[in-house]
């Protein structure tokens, strides 16, 4: 990997280093989210149960609790960039979870086809090389699930097409690329029981009547399932 490839991951690192040290209000919020990704990974893979499943960019674990304690893979492993995601994930002593790794942000320190199923969720948005990273998910496995935000914010910015076309082009065969609404609990969390029920409704609803429009005027989420090989 180039020095210019080491300087961005430790740029990362520098930045990321302690952001789970603390307990805060986003931790409730990432555990409500993690349990609607995980519906969206079971809908993807259509029951089937994948060997060893890496979770990459895996944050403070939440994704991993839900997926450990579903069964959704027999084995689960583990990269992230931030040391006190690392230590929070280990913290929580899952069953499945064979490995959790420090990484880079781009180089997984794992052979070529390591696993059956690599899932990014919520983390292409913050990478600033988009196509470097999606490469090495696609060396290390042979299926990538891949969660991504339709809003503005972020270092890259998502519709249902662009993340299609860089898929694609980052060598991946996408099998199934589909906008999903948060989830009720998640909206009533965030505004309130009538406010998050009317907000989930609004969504749904425009999603259905309107699909092409909806995701211009309100904030979705998107994931893609894609054959590696």
């Amino acid at each position: 990997m180039s020095e210019e490839k080491q300087l961005v991951g430790r740029q990362y690192q520098d930045l990321y280093k302690g952001y789970y040290s603390n307990a805060d209000r986003t931790t409730a919020k990432r555990e409500i989210s993690a349990v609607q990704s995980v519906n969206c990974i079971v809908e993807a893979i259509g029951g089937r149960t994948p060997g060893k499943l890496l979770d990459v960019g895996a944050g403070d674990g939440n994704v991993l609790v839900q997926l450990d304690a579903r069964g959704v893979s027999a084995e689960l492993y583990a990269v992230e960039i931030s040391a006190s995601g690392v230590d929070a994930i280990r913290s929580k002593s899952l069953p499945r979870l064979r490995d959790v790794r420090l990484f880079d942000g781009y180089k997984i320190p794992y052979p070529d086809k390591h696993f059956d199923l690599a899932i990014a969720v919520h983390v292409l948005e913050h990478v600033e090389h988009e196509r470097l990273f999606l490469r090495e998910i696609r060396r290390v496995s042979r299926y990538a699930h891949i969660e991504v935000p339709l809003e503005h914010g972020h270092i890259n910015f998502y519709t249902k097409q662009t993340l299609r076309s860089l898929l694609s082009s980052s060598g991946m065969s996408v099998m199934e690329c589909k906008i999903v609404p948060s989830s009720l609990t998640y909206e009533q969390y965030l505004s309130g029981r009538a406010k998050g029920w009317l907000k989930n409704l609004v969504r749904k609803s425009a999603l259905t009547l309107a699909p092409a429009v909806a995701p211009w005027l309100m904030v979705y989420n998107a994931y893609a399932y894609c054959e590696c090989d």
